[in-house]
């Protein structure tokens, strides 16, 4: 669901679960963010989230890789450690046994890397197969990374390049190339746990994944709740091999033009831009890498530890004051 239509389906329930009346509620609808997070006592916190959809792939064993690493991706964009997992799964009825097993295969070896567990799940018929998890994680309370954390001053930071998308819909139309899917597929099965390990070291607040509102999407709900503005510098976002060359050949999602229309008020591309990365900065990421605001003084602490760690890390850009919008230049 786009987020236009999504706000206006939760915006009445905004009220019904609050922290006034549910004192352990950290994190919930009045205060949307990755996930949901309940404190248990002073040092522990419930992180809860679920994802799932239709098969991107294939193969049905990294199908379920892939959705397992996605539903997970939101635990450790709060901040978190995987504990345990549930299957959340439709399919139809004639489909092989053997390739259910291997969806729910790649699932539970996907979570179990993650130092989690999957312990059951629930299961419907359905004519298109849809995989995900509903994941619960644990976290400090005090050490709760959040899209609301963003600074005046703080640098922007990105974990993965973009563009999977672009080059998943140029695949299914066989116009990509198979190396540009095989790194696609390789970027998707990626987890953020390390990520999220090295940024809380660094004691950083502000925190989301990138997904199905693209770059520029999660971007606009981090400003948007910390009440800032941030500018991105269009050449210096990472971008997967042959993601531009998919744009060029016409590889649009229908997410990426639902995202420009919810953009379009909050979002000015500053100076003639090339439209083909411009477009990938809209494009709807599957399992995409972290989007991390980093105050300066921490900023070469962070980089180096991603770079000690072998962890990819990209400076995109910098939040400044004002009212929440972007700047695209």
């Amino acid at each position: 669901m786009g987020p236009e239509a999504l706000a206006q389906v939760l915006s009445p329930l905004n009220g019904l679960f609050t922290s006034e009346s549910q004192p352990g509620l950290m994190v919930g609808l009045g205060i949307a963010d990755d996930a949901a997070v309940f404190r248990v006592n002073a040092r522990t916190a419930v992180v809860a989230t679920l994802d799932f959809f239709a098969p991107l792939v294939d193969d049905p064993y990294t199908f379920g890789a892939i959705a397992a690493a996605n539903a997970m991706s939101d635990v450790y964009a709060m901040g978190g450690e995987v504990a345990l997992a549930l299957n959340i799964a439709a399919f139809p009825r004639d489909m092989a046994p053997e390739t259910v097993t291997e969806i729910l295969r790649g699932g539970a070896e996907k979570v179990a890397e993650a130092g989690g567990v999957v312990a059951g799940g629930h299961t419907i018929w359905d004519e298109e197969p849809k995989y995900g998890l509903s994941v619960l994680g644990l976290v400090n309370p005090r050490r709760l990374l959040s899209k609301a954390g963003l600074k005046p001053g703080d640098l922007l930071y990105l974990t993965r390049p973009l563009g999977t998308g672009a080059i998943l819909t140029a695949g299914r139309a066989h116009e990509a190339a198979r190396p540009w899917v095989d790194g696609a597929i390789a970027s998707m099965l990626r987890l953020n746990r390390h990520s999220s390990h090295l940024a809380r070291q660094a004691r950083l607040q502000a925190a989301t994944d990138v997904t199905g509102f693209g770059l520029l999407g999660h971007l606009w709900e981090m400003v948007e709740r910390s009440g800032v503005a941030a500018e991105v510098a269009i050449d210096a976002v990472p971008l997967l091999p042959g993601a531009v060359e998919s744009v060029a050949m016409g590889a649009h999602t229908g997410g990426e033009q639902r995202n420009r229309d919810w953009l379009a008020p909050h979002v000015r591309i500053k100076g003639p831009a090339d439209e083909r990365p411009l477009a990938l900065l809209y494009d709807p990421q599957t399992s995409g890498g972290l989007l991390l605001g980093c105050p300066p003084r921490r900023a070469a602490k962070l980089e180096s530890a991603f770079a000690r760690d072998g962890e990819p890390l990209w400076r995109i850009g910098r939040v400044v004051p004002g009212p929440p919008a972007i700047v695209v230049g």
